[in-house]
């Protein structure tokens, strides 16, 4: 078992990243925020700790497997809560939050894991993602939406200056 500094840092960083990425969830007016993900990562990394290999404690890798398995199929109930919440009919939403629900559960292993370089570029990812996904999607949506304009306008320009089709008509 890690020491009582080594635990402390792997679980503030897997809350300290639930709650980070929470903000951003709550900042954006989504139905999952803060102390919600802050959990979230700190409970995948409680979950990986109690079973994380060490020379000590006699737990195996196949434990730590099957615990990250528990919490990534676990975590799936939660988002699939995020995304029915929105009321049918009006499109699928919430799967970003979803998505950021299980994101955070990785994060939250892999902090209680100690696997700091795969833990500070996810995050990087993560914030990336968030910032300018949005972004991005809406100018790729403006530009993709001005060529199909453009296309429209000149598939009708083709058909309103071609000749009237011939049609036989046997009287």
């Amino acid at each position: 078992m890690p020491d009582l500094a080594d635990v402390i840092l792997r679980l503030g960083a897997a809350t300290l990243i639930g709650a980070a990425i929470g903000l951003n969830r709550d900042l954006h007016g989504k139905p999952i925020g803060v102390r919600t993900l802050g959990l979230v990562g700190l409970a995948s990394a409680m979950a990986t700790l109690a079973v994380a290999p060490s020379g000590e404690s006699g737990h195996s890798v196949d434990a730590t497997s099957r615990v990250i398995q528990g919490v990534l199929t676990g975590i799936g109930f939660l988002g699939a809560g995020v995304i029915v919440r929105r009321s049918i009919g009006k499109g699928v939403h919430g799967l970003t939050s979803a998505a950021c629900a299980w994101t955070t559960a990785c994060l939250g292993l892999v902090c209680g894991l100690a696997a700091w370089p795969i833990v500070a570029t996810g995050v990087l990812f993560v914030f990336a993602l968030l910032i300018f996904g949005g972004p991005f999607e809406r100018m790729c949506e403006r530009w993709l939406g001005a060529h199909l304009k453009e296309a429209e306008e000149s598939e009708a320009a083709a058909k309103a200056e071609a000749p009237p089709p011939q049609t036989d008509h046997q009287s």
